[in-house]
């Protein structure tokens, strides 16, 4: 509903939802518009019903681990999870195209990434690409090391890092050098830069797991 503004009547007043951007506000609305408890998006994402509560109000920060549970607890995909859902056209999706301009990049800082979604303008898309930054500089930095359904492929765009995977040693990934793996298996990845390294993150084969 909305009210005037105390200051100006005649200027209407957005509601508490309206102006609250927050990811835990984004959440919330995404849940109350499947129509879904918290518990039953908690059960679907493999997490307790006390942890999207407190993402939800905003008293904890999710992972990168979490928003893929999360999307996978909503059937949604990363960018709907990220930035709400946009008009898909109801026609064949040949010719799709969504430019994604550095400047316009929205940041979400998940612990030991900063995320950066790519191709934020399409819904439904096959794969979800990410600009993301590795701040980690330990692998302690991690409670567990990261799973999700389908196929990842990671290049090193700057830096270095070091890539943790459950079946095999650590791994240095130099600029240019790139890994493809199966998602399922356990991994997490650490810069062992100076700087903060950065790396494209492909993700696949998400779908209807």
């Amino acid at each position: 509903m909305v009210t005037s503004d105390p200051r100006n009547p005649t200027v209407p007043k957005a509601s508490d939802e309206e102006m609250d951007d927050t990811f835990g506000a984004q959440l919330r609305r995404l849940r109350r518009s499947t129509g879904r408890t918290l518990k039953e998006v908690a059960d679907a994402a493999g997490l307790a019903v006390s942890t999207v509560s407190k993402i939800e109000t905003g008293r904890m920060s999710p992972t990168y681990d979490v928003l893929l549970k999360l999307a996978r607890g909503l059937d949604i995909d990363m960018t709907t999870l990220l930035n709400g859902p946009k008009p898909e056209v109801a026609t064949a999706r040949m010719g799709r195209l969504d430019v994604t301009r550095a400047s316009e990049r929205k940041h979400h800082p998940t612990g030991a990434y900063v995320y950066e979604p790519l191709g934020t303008g399409l819904t439904l898309k096959e794969m979800d690409p990410t600009f993301v930054t590795v701040t980690a500089r330990s692998i302690d930095d991690f409670d567990e090391l990261i799973r999700h359904p389908g196929e990842e492929l990671v290049f090193v765009l700057s830096g270095a890092v070091e890539l943790h995977a459950e079946f095999y040693a650590p791994i240095r990934l130099e600029a240019g050098d790139s890994v493809y793996y199966d998602a399922g298996m356990g991994h997490a990845y650490i810069s062992v830069s100076d700087e903060d390294a950065t790396i494209l993150n492909i993700t696949a084969g998400m779908k209807g797991a």
